[in-house]
């Protein structure tokens, strides 16, 4: 089955006019790509998540014992905002691994090409830090709009509306995961202990 999910991808990637964040979604299930990880994965899952609180909504508009509309068009909006926040950041976090990826590759034969090389590499992990922390921030809204809904939804998205609950839990765990395994590789301790609050103060539900 990987073989042809493999295929798949290769073949619809070499269309040079595919979306950019389609493209970082379908490298995410290509089991042998390497250029994207378990940070883009991450915050395709909140976008997935994102996705399901919006159409729940849509769905308990007008429904018996319901809120107003206006209560859910609100919820829709924000929904549907960071879905497209998180689809986007997948591929913002696909872009930092590269540029870390392309620092190390950088000459240092000389100590002009050594300096080159820090200030790149340094400025691509932190790129990397930061863009799964503000994906885990946004998969941290998406769990405040499953909140919000619960008790309010129609009860025939009950699982639609757990299930954007599990993914985004999954999503924000998995970009806090990859903003801890980054934050050793920050040189300035100042950025480092800021974006180490940051994660602190960030809520994960039981």
């Amino acid at each position: 089955m990987f073989k042809h999910i493999f295929f798949n991808c290769q073949s619809l990637l070499s269309n040079s006019r595919m979306n950019p964040n389609v493209a970082s979604f379908l490298k995410v299930l290509d089991p042998n790509d390497n250029s994207t990880g378990g940070g883009t994965a991450s915050a395709v899952a909140g976008a997935m998540a994102a996705a399901l609180v919006a159409m729940v909504a849509r769905l308990s508009i007008g429904r018996e014992g319901s809120q107003a509309a206006s209560f859910y068009k609100t919820l829709i909006s924000e929904a549907e905002r960071l879905a497209t926040e998180l689809f986007t950041g997948s591929r913002k976090d696909s872009e930092a691994f590269a540029h870390v990826m392309a620092g190390f590759k950088m000459p240092k034969e000389t100590e002009e090409q050594m300096s080159a090389r820090r200030q790149a590499i340094d400025e691509a992990m932190l790129k990397a830090t930061r863009t799964p922390l503000v994906n885990a921030e946004n998969c941290q809204k998406v769990l405040d709009l499953k909140k919000k809904l619960e008790g309010h939804f129609n009860p025939n998205t009950a699982s639609d509306l757990e299930c954007a609950g599990h993914l985004a839990k999954a999503g924000l765990l998995g970009c806090l995961a990859n903003v801890k395994i980054n934050l050793p590789g920050l040189k300035n301790k100042s950025q480092a202990a800021d974006i180490a609050r940051q994660v602190d103060e960030l809520s994960v539900p039981d």
